[in-house]
């Protein structure tokens, strides 16, 4: 473990607006002047533990560890990550987020923010999220790139456990680079979602849903071809030197093989 980092966890559970709990976890990673990366703050809350574990040569990986079933109904959990200039760092989980209604039917909220600096290199590849039957949750992630920054983020949804029909699930990914915004998009699935999720433009009766974005500087002067990947993906390029992968397959066994043979293809 690195000189300085701080591993925090926080006993109490600050009471959120609506029923459930509120709680933060922030990690920060800078360059600790030897050619490695060290984590000043990994601070964990409430069912959002952080655990640091053993990372490549100059990259420092993370992982988020459940410490209790969450998010629950009303809850309001939120991850705030800050890779400084130079850094690099890996983050991912122990296992699958479930989310699971609560007690008093309110909707739950998982807000990620995520800060990339220059010359600075993230990869955020969180296990799949299940929204199980009864639950409604809004998930919404932000990513701020500065100039020469680097990323690697895959989101994967899963829209309920076998045999079982898919909570209400809302996602918004937004992704700013050197001040503009080169994507915001929003999807919604479920009971309660506009009308036409399940049909043949949106998922097509699909059960999990996936995205991978990858931003790299050689990107500018060699952006991807925008091309179907298989029958049920495609990579798009974005605005800046960024590429968009979405997919859709049956499970999250199938979709987790077309995201991986995508990053194979953007060599990530």
């Amino acid at each position: 473990m690195s000189a300085g980092t701080v591993l925090a966890d926080s006993e109490a559970l600050v009471p959120a607006a609506s029923p459930g709990i509120a709680a933060t976890a922030r990690i920060t990673a800078r360059p600790d002047g030897r050619g490695g990366t060290a984590l000043p703050v990994l601070e964990s809350s409430g069912p959002l533990a952080v655990r640091r574990t053993r990372g490549e040569a100059g990259q420092a990986r993370v992982m988020l560890v459940g410490a209790m079933s969450a998010p629950l109904g009303g809850d309001r959990l939120r991850v705030e990550v800050r890779v400084e200039a130079g850094a690099r760092l890996r983050i991912g989980s122990a296992a699958a987020t479930i989310a699971l209604p609560g007690q008093h039917g309110a909707p739950a909220h998982y807000d990620v923010r995520l800060y990339v600096g220059a010359g600075a290199e993230l990869h955020w590849m969180p296990e799949q999220l299940i929204s199980a039957a009864g639950s409604e949750l809004q998930v919404t992630t932000r990513v701020e790139l500065a100039e020469g920054a680097r990323l690697v983020l895959r989101e994967e949804q899963v829209l309920g456990r076998t045999g079982e029909a898919p909570g209400t699930l809302t996602s918004r990914l937004t992704l700013c680079g050197a001040g503009r915004v080169l994507l915001d998009q929003e999807l919604a699935c479920g009971p309660g979602a506009p009308g036409g999720w399940d049909g043949s433009a949106v998922l097509a009766g699909h059960r999990a849903v996936g995205q991978l974005v990858v931003v790299q500087p050689e990107f500018e002067d060699a952006p991807p071809q925008g091309r179907p990947l298989g029958d049920t993906a495609s990579l798009t390029p974005l605005a800046g030197p960024a590429a968009l992968v979405t997919a859709v397959a049956p499970d999250a066994l199938r979709l987790r093989r077309v995201l991986d043979e995508a990053a194979r293809t953007l060599h990530c």
